[in-house]
């Protein structure tokens, strides 16, 4: 397998390239699953596309056997890339309003989809080392907290079948060659929430024949901080960021409304009744401090969230000692604290809610920089999103190893 991989690795190179080149953002990554949809009906998989918008689904059947989902998010973040490679991200996009934006992988979902192409062409050529049905997800929209419940209720599980086991991995910014495999609790649930404050629009010079959505807004940035502060139990996680606010366009013109898109992360159930309920509540006594009328008063909505990542711990436990045979015991890590990222690959299992679930994490820093991050006091030398992440093209090889591994290990006969 890893002979295969090597043999391959220069087409897998050339391949993320491309892929780093012209990034695309949720729901919009119709050359992405474009891409995925060729490369596996090249391979013999059966391919069905557009399932949640931009969704890609195939399957390779090979006799009987076990059935294992395999998952790869495809999407871009609004981010302009500052890395300086020479095939670095310059695309942008014009948003609803006209105004462009930039977009880059600086989440490595690149990878992800190379290697899942890489892990499909090994199975396609050793089908004689494995018995069973492949299904491979190219998925849309991660970012948004969207695309996998988009897939389930377009209709997934009627052109796919039920998987006996659920994979995922991402990229990490720890050094190539190292990956982990731990069981429990690993990431976070979380909830986008859109906040919209409506008030009375006017001259700047007269802000006392207007009601204020800038201000309202303002005010529920700070009051957020006592939400998490102190109406959550301190031994509980919660994190509560506003990442947007957009108001007006003017110097002297009070506008009619403001937005704010928040972002809410969470583990246990309760904690996040008491963020979308502490949200509610700041928003609602602002409003009426400021005598908004009660078919007035601030649009809360949830577009999108998902549940907390659980990885199974036997299927872990599994997949860890295989991946030690492959790439050194001393290579792989059993166990990780809970982080506040968030993921959506386990809703991907819609209504077969026993599926065992193994969410992997790959390295894909350059060791000598990950060394150089360390001996400067930094746990890490970049992180996901920022617009120096980057992912060395070692681990472009790597990671399709890792996927071969643990899928061959999955479905070996």
């Amino acid at each position: 397998m890893d002979t295969a991989v090597d043999a391959d690795a220069s087409r897998l190179v050339k391949l993320f390239k491309d892929l780093h080149r012209h990034p695309e953002l949720g729901f919009a990554e119709t050359r992405t699953a474009g891409i995925v949809a060729r490369e596996l009906a090249g391979l013999g998989f059966a391919v069905t596309t557009g399932i949640g918008g931009t969704g890609v689904a195939a399957v390779l059947r090979n006799g009987t056997g076990t059935t294992v989902m395999y998952r790869a998010a495809m999407d871009a973040l609004p981010v302009a890339e500052d890395t300086g490679l020479d095939y670095a991200s310059s695309v942008t996009v014009a948003d609803a309003d006209g105004a462009l934006s930039p977009v880059a992988h600086v989440c490595g979902h690149d990878a992800h989809v190379t290697w899942m192409l890489g892990m499909a062409k090994v199975l396609a050529g050793a089908t004689d080392a494995w018995s069973g049905t492949a299904v491979l997800v190219g998925q849309p929209a991660e970012e948004l907290i969207a695309g996998a419940q988009a897939m389930v209720d377009d209709g997934l599980y009627g052109v796919v079948p039920r998987p006996d086991r659920l994979v995922g991995m991402h990229t990490a910014p720890a050094p190539v060659g190292m990956v982990a495999a731990a069981g429990g609790p690993t990431l976070a649930g979380s909830d986008q929430v859109d906040i919209v404050f409506r008030g009375v629009g006017g001259h700047g010079s007269m802000p006392q024949l207007t009601t204020d959505p800038v201000l309202m807004a303002a005010l529920a940035v700070v009051e957020f901080q006592t939400i998490v502060s102190r109406m959550i139990p301190p031994h509980e996680t919660a994190v509560l960021t506003v990442g947007s606010l957009q108001a007006g366009s003017a110097h002297n013109v009070i506008p009619t409304q403001s937005l704010l898109k928040a972002n809410l992360r969470w583990f246990n159930p309760q904690v996040r009744e008491q963020l979308v309920g502490g949200i509610k509540a700041v928003c609602n006594g602002i409003a009426h401090t400021y005598g908004v009328p009660e078919d007035q008063l601030p649009q809360i909505t949830l577009p999108g969230g998902c549940t907390p990542l659980v990885n199974d711990e036997n299927l872990c436990a599994r997949l860890a000692a295989a991946l030690g045979e492959a790439v050194g015991p001393d290579r792989v890590l059993t166990q990780l604290p809970p982080v506040t990222a968030s993921e959506d690959c386990q809703l991907l299992k819609g209504p077969h809610h026993d599926v065992p679930l193994a969410y992997l994490f790959v390295g894909v820093a350059d060791p000598q920089v990950y060394a150089g991050a360390l001996a400067a006091g930094r746990l890490f030398p970049y992180s996901p999103h920022s617009p120096d992440y980057r992912v060395d093209i070692a681990a472009i090889p790597f990671g399709a190893k890792v996927a071969g591994h643990v899928m061959l290990d999955l479905l070996a006969t």
